[in-house]
């Protein structure tokens, strides 16, 4: 399992992410802790000081611990699971994984959509669309940060609903749309950046699932496209029929 020297990802980085996979796939749960700092170096093909680095990073995020003679236990093992369905919804899906559920409004604004989004929301390029950028918690732990878009002819007073409420469904309920349906989802992944650093408190490396959702209401009229980040060893998704 040597890594890429030539990549342009930083050797502890690439170290971080393959112990953080092998955590999330359950290789270490029959001892509870990672391998010695000497193995991880032979078996990546790098010197101790590099898999220090990495370690450390993890232990920021709170993946593992390193404990005096004992080595370096995992602290959490345990991720999410969040169901993608026709009615695709955070605080259901979430469901009694997590005794708090909260969303939070982190900014709102009015754009133009360019030509990608309208396509998406089958709006005139340049129409008002409304965008949020949001966090959701559970348990107070951080585990989302989406972009979305609203139709802003449509859904005026979409952020001050969301801002009430912290529930997408609960804001689009009381702008009088009682029922949405998921029409498609795409599901990628990709490094963590400095906004999912500072906003899921995340350590540089982290590994993030992005999905591109598209939501219409029961004619089939888009209502909302938005683009979601989840932490990938906090998170992981079931796509249900």
């Amino acid at each position: 399992m040597i890594v890429q020297r030539q990549s342009g990802v930083a050797l502890w980085r690439q170290i971080a992410d393959r112990i953080r996979t092998a955590i999330a796939n359950g290789d270490y749960d029959a001892t509870g802790k990672v391998p010695p700092e000497i193995s991880l170096a032979a078996e990546f093909g790098v010197n101790r000081h590099t898999v220090r680095s990495a370690l450390a990073a993890l232990a920021q995020e709170g993946i593992v611990r390193a404990v005096q003679g004992r080595g370096t236990l995992i602290e959490r093992k345990e991720r999410l699971n969040f169901p993608i369905s026709r009615r695709t919804r955070f605080s259901e899906g979430i469901g009694d994984q997590a005794k708090e559920k909260e969303g939070l409004l982190l900014a709102a604004s009015e754009e133009s959509a360019t030509p990608d989004l309208a396509s998406r929301l089958q709006l005139a390029v340049g129409a008002a669309v409304i965008r949020l950028e949001t966090l959701r918690k559970a348990d107070r732990r951080p585990v989302s940060r989406a972009t979305a878009w609203f139709p802003a002819e449509r859904f005026a007073g979409i952020a001050e609903a969301y801002r009430d409420s912290g529930s997408i469904t609960a804001a689009f309920t009381a702008l009088g749309l009682t029922d949405y349906l998921r029409v498609s989802t795409e599901v990628t992944a990709v490094h963590a950046d400095s906004g999912d650093l500072a906003d899921l408190e995340l350590s540089p490396g982290a590994i993030m699932l992005v999905t591109r959702a598209l939501n219409a209401d029961a004619d089939g009229v888009p209502v909302q496209y938005a683009i979601s980040r989840f932490p990938a060893d906090m998170v992981q998704f079931t796509i249900e029929n």
